[in-house]
């Protein structure tokens, strides 16, 4: 018996819930990674997930025993990182997190590029809006949007997130488009619920930043529903450039307020300070800064 594949079988099924996903996180079948788990149980003579037909929970010594492994293979990794840095190869398993549609229209198209040039390293991507604790869930790197927290992390500065507002052609037919920001309150706009975007919209303009507080209708956590939402006419968009670009040049959305601009809003990349900077994750960082750093004129 592996213990550490065992162990890490358990790890990834107490983390994801099921055998299942365990088995897609480590590319093997989920039959398997139930039989290293019971060979772990058998191994300890405890029982570690108390099963069901329809789920799976930590027993109470399985608790204690998913944080000890939990530390085991990190200190497993933080060796081979050393033996990595020796070496000054870049190798192993990058885990990365981004904003949904920084990291599906930015980060995703450029990654062949960065996986290319390192062969040695395997990327796991995860997009999720929410701020995610780079710590406790184990990422490497984290993108970020926004001003940041104290968190206690490192963060690199990146080229800033442009915003845009637009709107339909067929919606600026059916309502008189805004001509000042304040016109916005008699305007149905679409909003994102993970920031303030979800209640009030700034604007830069000949009178100095404006705040409006708008009204949604259709709200939504991601850029892609309120692309679709603003195709179809139903209302204004502020979003990413990156997310309404292609149909602006389309004529398919058209910008409105063209006297005002939007702020942008800060793009960092993050890592702990306490985690050893591996050949792959001081890779990662250079290739960011060198293809999303900010721009100079």
């Amino acid at each position: 018996m592996d213990r550490l594949e065992c162990m890490d079988a358990f790890v990834r099924a107490a983390e994801l819930g099921s055998f299942s996903a365990a088995g897609d996180a480590l590319q093997m079948s989920s039959q398997l990674v139930g039989k290293q788990v019971l060979r772990l149980e058998q191994h300890l003579g405890v029982q570690l997930l108390n099963r069901t037909t329809r789920r799976q929970s930590l027993t109470d010594f399985g608790r204690v025993f998913y944080e000890r492994a939990k530390m085991i293979l990190a200190e497993v990794e933080a060796a081979e990182g050393m033996a990595a840095e020796t070496r000054a190869i870049p190798t192993g398993r990058l885990r990365i997190n981004a904003p949904v549609s920084f990291g599906m229209r930015t980060l995703a198209p450029r990654l062949p590029e960065y996986m290319q040039e390192y062969p040695e390293v395997s990327v796991e991507l995860t997009l999720s809006n929410r701020a995610v604790d780079l710590v406790e869930e184990g990422y490497d790197v984290v993108f970020r949007v926004g001003e940041l927290a104290d968190s206690g992390l490192i963060a690199r500065p990146l080229n800033p997130y442009q915003l845009a507002a637009c709107a339909s052609p067929d919606y600026l037919k059916r309502h008189a488009p805004p001509k000042i920001p304040s016109d916005l309150v008699q305007h149905e706009c679409l909003g994102f619920s993970h920031t303030d975007l979800r209640t009030q919209w700034t604007f830069d303009g000949p009178e100095g930043r404006v705040v409006v507080p708008i009204t949604s209708r259709f709200m939504a956590d991601h850029g892609e529903p309120l692309l679709c939402a603003a195709l179809a006419g139903l209302g204004i968009i502020l979003q990413p450039l990156e997310i309404v670009q292609d149909s602006l040049k389309e004529g398919r959305l058209v910008s409105v307020l063209p006297g005002y601009s939007v702020p942008s809003r800060p793009l960092h990349v993050l890592y702990a300070p306490d985690r050893r900077v591996t050949p792959k994750l001081r890779s990662f960082l250079d290739f960011s800064i060198r293809v999303f750093g900010r721009r100079t004129t």
